[in-house]
């Protein structure tokens, strides 16, 4: 089974505290897993950041939305239990609960439109999930990875329609500042000349030059000379 998405857990999440006593929030996620079933390997599973499992990060978002709608109460930090109009709400036997169930509170609504200053001049909208499943970690993130792969791609078209020369110094530009041999000046030249061997760059491999690597584009590697 895959990981399920935060709507998808937030009615298991209110029947798992209809016992209408205190949980903490690991407690929750763990029985949660063990519900649906979940496998070590899903478990484990991180947001693309690498901060957070991302089952933790859901149920984490379920519960907080849940809170908002007064579904849930703090009782002290990191645990939580169900209020009275959460009981009421299971009471009705709801097939799911979702983001549009929670709108018939005023207090979701309110948390999703936070005011900015007194006046209620401007308003935002607090980055709540997405009604297709995504957390707002999920989103952003995703919206990260494409923005960044975009970006990628233009600077690899970009670098391709450079001169040969542009590209030699790029290479040792590049090993310079993942921390080969210090300074440009010190530790690292291009080369690119007719009978040079088809040596592209040359770097010194550590700060005192005693080992030097030798690039090139053509070969698509470097070798080392001590």
């Amino acid at each position: 089974m895959s990981i399920p998405d935060y709507q998808s857990i937030m009615l298991p999440l209110l029947q798992f505290a209809s016992d209408n006593k205190e949980h903490a929030y690991r407690e929750a996620v763990i029985s949660l897993a063990d519900q649906f079933k979940l496998t070590d390997k899903e478990r484990k599973e991180l947001l693309p950041s690498g901060k957070q499992p991302t089952f933790d990060n859901r149920v984490g978002w379920a519960k907080t939305y849940m809170e908002k709608a007064g579904l849930f109460e703090k009782t002290r930090r990191a645990y939580f239990k169900i209020t009275p109009r959460g009981q009421e709400l299971l009471a009705s036997k709801p097939k799911e609960i979702n983001r549009e169930v929670l709108m018939q509170f005023d207090e979701f609504i309110e948390f999703t439109q936070l005011r900015h200053n007194d006046n209620d001049e401007i308003r935002t909208s607090f980055p709540v999930a997405s009604s297709g499943g995504q957390t707002p970690e999920e989103a952003l993130e995703a919206a990260h990875q494409t923005l960044r792969q975009g970006l990628s791609n233009e600077l690899l078209i970009t670098i391709k329609q450079c001169s040969p020369e542009f590209f030699e110094r790029l290479v040792v530009d590049l090993l310079i500042t993942m921390g080969y041999g210090g300074s440009r000046r010190e530790a690292g030249q291009a080369v690119g000349r007719s009978g040079d061997g088809g040596i592209d760059g040359i770097i010194k491999e550590d700060k005192l030059g005693l080992d030097t690597i030798y690039t090139s584009q053509a070969l698509g590697r470097g070798s080392r000379s001590s």
